[in-house]
């Protein structure tokens, strides 16, 4: 079977499936004029987030078997015309689940205890104490939205803080256990003292996050935001950070993002993101949650076996 990667991947992706059998063309650059006019003679496609493969690029795949995409959303790829057209889509969300997990928790530590913050002035010879006590993980509710694999893994991380960890996923049920306790979405509102996002961007997603979401919140609370930046509606946040409504947020991503997320629309003219990048109640990443060493290796070859398995 022939397979085009049109994105840059873990070596061992190409290699595995060369050793499988599998004909592979590297092009990451090749341009999406020529992209329409290859795509035709491949049984097989790699992607990350550089091209979106919609109806125009899937109707000219004639031979196209299956899509790999080495990371867990699938947003960029029109899923649901490409099952129709029997072509089988693959993506990889147990090879980052650790990272995202481990970032989550790294981020709420840092919110939570002031890191950036101090970290910041002691490099400019500033020694306050006072203004920098934190508040504990321990006793506190965290409230979690979509238990899929970064969902439970970032409570899994959580689980030897002694918070109190309650979720609600709309499409799982019978997750619930020890360490997790499985609620509605009327709970999520009333007890949680920080929020972290875990859903997928779709439809019903985008801007979940926005003022009349946030003011069903019985307390104020600390957002955190590892999924998609468009789950977040940026001005209402800007808002509730105003009014103490959200005490902090910790954003990995931005829905300022370019669909590659490689890069990010920038406006001097944007006061929502200026106020982001100066609040001190803010912590930010570039998309880089899922972005380990060991991630670039596990996205690759969990991806590599479910595409062995069904063609090799």
């Amino acid at each position: 079977m022939k397979v085009l990667f049109i994105d840059s991947t873990q070596a061992i992706l190409k290699a595995r499936l060369e050793k499988a059998g599998f004909e592979c063309d590297y092009l990451p650059n090749l341009p999406i004029e020529e992209i329409l006019n290859k795509i035709h003679i491949y049984e097989g496609i790699i992607i990350r987030s550089r091209i979106k493969l919609d109806k125009q690029i899937l109707d000219k795949a004639k031979k196209l078997k299956f899509i790999g995409r080495v990371g867990a959303g699938m947003e960029n790829i029109d899923v649901e015309y490409a099952l129709k057209k029997g072509i089988k889509c693959y993506n990889s969300p147990e090879g980052n689940r650790d990272a995202v997990g481990e970032h989550a928790l790294g981020m709420l530590l840092a919110l939570f205890n002031k890191l950036c913050i101090a970290n910041n002035e002691v490099r400019q010879g500033v020694w306050q104490r006072e203004a920098n006590r934190g508040i504990e993980i321990k006793g506190k509710t965290i409230g979690i939205i979509g238990y899929g694999n970064m969902g439970s893994a970032f409570a899994q991380r959580l689980a030897g803080f002694e918070a109190n960890i309650i979720a609600y996923d709309k499409y799982k049920k019978g997750f619930g256990n020890e360490l997790v306790k499985e609620v509605n979405l009327k709970d999520i509102f009333y007890y949680s003292d920080v929020l972290s996002l875990h859903v997928p961007l779709t439809n019903e997603t985008e801007y979940l996050i926005k003022s009349d979401f946030i003011n069903r919140f019985a307390k104020p609370f600390y957002l955190i935001n590892t999924a998609r930046g468009k789950v977040v509606k940026t001005s209402d946040l800007v808002h509730a950070l105003k009014t103490g409504k959200i005490l902090g947020a910790a954003l990995d991503v931005l829905e300022y993002e370019q669909s590659s997320f490689e890069k990010i629309q920038q406006s001097n003219n944007n006061p929502d993101f200026k106020y982001l990048t100066e609040s001190k109640q803010v912590i930010l990443s570039p998309h880089i949650a899922g972005w380990t060493q060991e991630s670039n290796i596990k996205l690759a070859t969990f991806l590599t076996d479910k595409i062995i398995k069904d063609f090799g």
